[in-house]
């Protein structure tokens, strides 16, 4: 699957928000090595290297396109760099302090039991915080669901779209994160983001939910099956005098490793 950096970026507050309220929980003062999984274009993970200047910081990604845009970051930062990586085979070393995952466990199938050996694998004192989103029973997913499993579309997407089994509950996070000898934290949190422009939930799902479906089908398919959704959600997110508002779920977790 093809990431857009720019698409991606589009709607930036918002999207960078869940970053900040999860890394402000890190308590880590002094970490020597901090790993970011899923980095995507590198703009948060650069202020892991502006927080913790000290600190080697690498982010990983597997999108050469997103990692492409992040290499204009670690020009500027003296220790961060970016490397190519799927992050389903990366394992913590004994060095690492902080890990920080910021919406990319969802796209990893079973991630509940990476995140475990991730978690056991640390180092007493080190920090992992990890934020997902928790909208996958929102209409934005159920419909663009709905919509791929009716004809003419069940035949090209069956498959291609994940359900509500692509992310745990907190107190599931919470659990692997105590099982694994951490003092843990877990919450949620429902943005309400009030969205400019035409069909702006249509905008925002592109650079993320809609793009598994837009890599399977022609550039017409598409354009048709964007048609039919963007109605689907016009009636459910109708605009108002002040924009659209859309319920943004957000599910957290930070653990430290017990001594």
């Amino acid at each position: 699957m093809k990431w857009d950096p720019v698409k991606y970026v589009q709607f930036g507050d918002y999207r960078d928000r869940p970053f900040f309220d999860l890394t402000g929980r890190i308590q880590a003062e002094a970490p020597s090595n901090v790993v970011d999984l899923g980095c995507g274009p590198g703009n948060l993970t650069a202020t892991l290297a502006r927080r913790w200047p000290e600190a080697r910081v690498v982010g990983l990604d597997s999108s050469s396109p997103m990692l492409a845009k992040a290499a204009v970051q670690a020009e500027e930062h003296e220790h961060l760099s970016f490397e190519q990586a799927d992050i389903a085979g990366w394992m913590p070393s004994a060095e690492t302090d902080v890990v920080v995952t910021n919406a990319a466990l969802q796209w990893v199938p079973g991630h509940q039991e990476m995140l475990a050996r991730w978690v056991e694998a640390l180092r007493p004192g080190a920090w992992f915080a990890m934020q997902v989103p928790g909208n996958f029973h929102a209409p934005s997913h159920t419909l663009m669901r709905e919509l791929a499993g009716s004809a003419p579309w069940a035949a090209k997407l069956a498959g291609v779209l994940r359900g509500g089994e692509s992310v745990g509950e907190p107190a599931d996070y919470l659990g692997i994160m105590l099982d694994a000898g951490c003092t843990a934290d877990a919450w949620e949190t429902t943005y309400q983001q009030v969205l400019p422009g035409t069909d702006p939930v249509l905008e925002w799902v592109r650079g993320t939910a809609l793009r598994p479906v837009l890599a399977v089908l022609s550039a017409e398919e598409g354009a048709a099956f964007e048609s039919e959704y963007a109605a689907a959600l016009r009636e459910a997110y109708p605009g108002t005098g002040h924009g659209t508002v859309f319920p943004f779920r957000r599910i957290f977790a930070v653990a430290r490793k017990n001594p």
